[in-house]
C-alpha cells in the first residue's frame, strides 16, 4: 500500500455532515467487466495462439510472470482503456485484473509492472512477429464455424504520428508530420480484424502491398480452397503489379482509380449529360456508367466504373477499376466499393478507442509488437460485441461505448478459502444485459 491510502479528498458538506473520501479499499476495482473479456478469450483461444507464437527465451525457473499472464494482462488493460505500459504499475494489484489473468487477488503476487512489460516488448524478435501475424490470421479463420463463400479484404494505411527517433518513421507531406502508416486489414463484411503491419509513413509500394496480400491469401486458401476473395482499397493500391498479381492468384478486386484527362474523355458524354440535366432541373444529378480502359502501364484492358455527381457544388467525377465483368455498374460502385466506408469505423475503434497509435518505442520490432497487442484487444472486443451483445442496443456500438458501459463496473471482490465473488452495484442499469451475456456463456461452455 502506498502513501495515497491516507490521503483524503474533501467535498462540500451535506446537511452539516463532512464529506470526504480516501483510497483505502484494496479489494475494489473499477473494471469488473474484464471478466467477460476473459470468458471470450477462453472461447476463441486468442491469447493461447499468441503465446504459442512467441519463443520465450527466459529461464522459466527464474521468472515471476508467465508469458500468458503478461500478454493477457496487457491486452485486457488495453481493452479497458489503459493503453500505456506505465498503467501496469498502477493496476498490477487490481483484484479484477488479477482474477482475469488467473491469479488469486489475495494470495498470489501482483501482476507485471511497467519495466517487466517493457522488457517483454523489447525481447520480441522478427520471427516472433511473423508467427504472431500468422496467429492473428489463424484466429480470423477459426472464427468461422464453416468456410464462407466469399470474404472481402479491406486494406488501408492510417497515420500514427511519431514524437521521437523511432526506427522506420518517415516524414509525410500530406500529414505534415513524421509518422508511421501501418496497414490495417479487415474482413469487410463481418468487421473482423485480419492483421496489422507497421510500415513507414509514406505511400505504399506495390512490393509492400503484394507482400502482405501474399501471406494473407496463401493462409486463407490453405484453409478454404474454394472461398472467393475480393480485395477493396483506395487508389494508392491500384498499381499494375498489384492487379497482375491478383489476376494470377484469382483474387477479384474493386479499387479506387485516380481521374485523369483520358478518363474524362472516355466518360465525356456521361459527364455532359449529367451537367445538362442539372441545368434543366436544378436538382442534384447522379449517374454511374462503365467502360473499358487501359493505362499505359497496364498489361490489359480493365473495366472502369465512373460515378458522376453534379450539384450546386459543381461536378464531381470519381472512378474505380474492377475485375468483375458481369455485375451492374451501380451495384459495384454503391454496394461493393462504397461498402469499404465501414472500414473507417473499424480503424476508428482500433486507433481512437484502443489508442493503437502508442508506437513510441525506439525499435521497430517493439512497436510492431505493441500494434499486435492493440490488434488483439480489437479482436476481443469485436468478439464480445458480435457474440454476447448481438441483438442488444450495443450490437453496433463503438468500442469506447462498450468499455464505458460494460467494462467499467465498480466491483468489490469477496475472497474466501474456496471462492471468489465479485459484487456489482445493485442498481447497475445494464444488469439484464449482463445476465443475458452470462447465460450465453454458460450455454457455450457446456457445448
Amino acid at each position: 500500500m502506498n502513501d495515497n491510502t491516507t490521503f483524503q479528498l474533501e467535498f462540500a458538506p451535506i446537511k452539516n455532515k463532512k464529506v470526504t473520501s480516501c483510497f483505502d479499499e484494496p479489494q475494489v476495482s473499477s473494471d469488473g467487466g474484464v471478466l467477460f473479456l476473459r470468458e471470450i478469450d477462453r472461447q476463441i483461444g486468442l491469447t493461447d495462439r499468441l503465446v504459442s507464437a512467441i519463443d520465450d527465451k527466459r529461464r522459466q525457473t527464474h521468472i515471476d510472470h508467465g508469458l500468458d499472464e503478461l500478454l493477457t494482462q496487457r491486452i485486457y488493460q488495453i481493452c479497458c482503456g489503459y493503453e500505456d505500459a506505465d498503467d501496469c504499475d498502477h493496476l498490477k494489484g487490481d483484484p479484477a485484473f488479477k482474477i482475469a489473468v488467473g491469479r488469486d487477488p489475495q494470495e498470489d503476487p501482483d501482476l507485471g509492472s511497467q519495466p517487466t512489460m517493457s522488457r517483454l516488448e523489447n525481447s520480441i524478435t522478427a520471427r516472433d512477429l511473423l508467427r504472431i501475424g500468422y496467429a492473428l490470421i489463424d484466429n480470423f479463420i477459426n472464427s468461422y464455424p464453416e468456410p464462407p463463400k466469399v470474404i472481402v479484404l479491406d486494406m488501408d494505411p492510417t497515420a500514427d504520428e511519431a514524437h521521437g527517433r523511432q526506427e522506420m518513421i518517415h516524414f509525410n507531406g500530406f500529414e505534415d508530420c513524421y509518422c508511421f502508416m501501418p496497414f490495417h486489414v479487415y474482413e469487410g463484411i463481418s468487421g473482423d480484424l485480419i492483421t496489422t503491419t507497421l510500415r513507414p509513413g509514406k505511400t505504399p509500394s506495390y512490393q509492400e502491398i503484394i507482400a502482405i496480400l501474399k501471406r494473407i491469401v496463401r493462409r486463407i486458401r490453405a484453409a478454404w480452397p474454394k472461398v472467393e476473395i475480393i480485395f477493396r482499397a483506395d487508389s494508392h493500391h491500384t498499381m499494375p503489379e498489384v492487379m497482375k498479381w491478383m489476376d494470377k492468384h484469382t483474387v477479384d478486386f474493386c479499387t479506387g482509380l485516380r481521374s485523369n484527362p483520358r478518363l474524362y474523355d472516355l466518360f465525356a458524354s456521361t459527364i455532359q449529360d449529367a451537367e445538362r440535366k442539372y441545368q434543366v432541373t436544378g436538382k442534384p444529378v447522379r449517374s454511374i456508367t462503365s467502360a473499358y480502359y487501359q493505362a499505359a502501364t497496364w498489361e490489359k484492358l480493365q473495366r472502369v466504373i465512373c460515378r458522376v455527381k453534379v450539384s450546386e457544388k459543381g461536378t464531381d467525377v470519381r472512378c474505380i477499376v474492377t475485375s468483375f465483368q458481369e455485375a451492374g455498374a451501380k451495384y459495384l460502385y454503391d454496394t461493393v466499393y462504397s461498402g469499404r466506408g465501414k472500414m473507417e469505423l473499424m480503424i476508428k475503434d482500433h486507433k481512437m478507442a484502443l489508442k493503437s497509435d502508442r508506437t513510441s518505442c525506439s525499435k521497430k520490432e517493439a512497436n510492431q509488437f505493441r500494434l499486435f497487442m492493440h490488434s488483439a484487444a480489437y479482436v476481443l472486443l469485436h468478439a464480445l460485441r458480435s457474440n454476447l451483445l448481438k441483438g442488444s442496443e450495443f450490437a453496433t456500438a463503438q468500442f469506447d461505448t462498450i468499455r464505458l458501459r460494460l467494462l467499467k463496473i465498480g466491483t468489490r471482490v469477496e475472497i474466501g478459502k474456496r471462492f471468489l465473488k465479485l459484487h456489482f452495484p445493485m442498481r447497475y442499469p445494464l444488469k439484464p444485459l449482463l445476465i443475458q451475456a452470462s447465460s450465453i456463456l454458460a450455454v457455450v461452455n457446456t457445448t
